[in-house]
């Protein structure tokens, strides 16, 4: 039972190939959250299943939180599988398409794998699409309270949910604080990942960012592309974005019609063997 685990900018990820799991349909609840452990399991931000069968795109995959809870999409996890790919070789071209559950994209793979552009799809800030509750609508500078304070978001989907908070300073402390809260807020029927977002310059944001099913992670890349997004509907930054985290930085390039170009670093930790051992702890 091999494992690769890669990080992008602290955010990482177990990616774990269905060819050498051929009794597992599927890592079951229980499988991921130990697999994912920092002190059971390998430790990691999420599971990376592929690549898997399509007739749609070159290559198809499935990403799991480390709560076992399944995500459409994920920047940082798509630029890891993209390294997966290539180190692999799966692939020989530096371009190639790979399947979400949140949409198709397309991968270039830059200076050996330790830097992927992806092309993440378009974002919309539509509520239906998001989705938050009430009418159809753009959902722009909407209030909503937690722990008794009240905040303004946005929200936007890149093919899944994000919660966006413009404030004029930023914290880990105040994501770990307002982030469980927000994500399961009944605004989101399907929780949401929710970001802080503090405006530098025309060129450059920070986030602070609190991640459905993750918890408190160092970077994201479909963070970096909503954040980036709404500052951009609000008018606050131009089309070209560098995007601060505390794991690093990503570069964000904004279409006029908000389709999303992101660039960001992948680095290889290590690769092995899953005992089965393992598998009788239980989390």
């Amino acid at each position: 039972m091999r494992f690769h685990k890669y990080h992008a900018l602290g955010n990482d990820y177990v990616v774990l190939n269905p060819a050498d799991f051929p009794f597992w349909k599927v890592p079951t609840l229980e499988q991921i959250r130990v697999i994912c452990h920092r002190h059971y399991g390998v430790g990691s931000d999420g599971i990376l299943w592929g690549p898997l069968p399509t007739k749609r795109a070159a290559f198809a995959l499935r990403i799991f939180n480390p709560d076992g809870s399944e995500a459409e999409k994920s920047g940082n996890g798509l630029r890891i599988f993209s390294r997966f790919l290539f180190d692999q070789g799966f692939t020989g071209a530096p371009a190639f398409t790979i399947q979400t559950l949140g949409g198709i994209v397309q991968s270039i793979v830059k200076d050996g794998g330790q830097l992927i552009t992806v092309a993440m799809g378009q974002v919309s800030f539509q509520s239906e699409r998001i989705p938050v509750t009430g009418p159809p609508r753009e959902v722009i500078n909407e209030k909503i309270s937690s722990h008794g304070r009240d905040f303004t978001f946005c929200a936007a989907s890149i093919g899944n949910p994000h919660c966006v908070i413009l404030l004029p300073e930023i914290s880990p402390s105040l994501a770990r604080t307002y982030g469980p809260d927000l994500e399961t807020h009944a605004n989101f029927p399907h929780r949401t990942n929710v970001q802080f977002l503090r405006v530098i310059d025309r060129a450059n944001i920070q986030i602070e960012i609190w991640e459905r099913g993750a918890g408190y992670t160092l970077a994201s890349g479909s963070s970096s592309c909503a954040s980036a997004a709404v500052a951009h509907r609000l008018g606050l930054v131009d089309r070209s974005v560098a995007v601060h985290m505390p794991g690093g930085q990503i570069n964000i390039e904004i279409s006029p019609d908000f389709l999303i170009q992101m660039t960001g670093p992948v680095t290889k930790i290590s690769e092995g063997t899953l005992h089965a051992e393992m598998f009788g702890v239980k989390t």
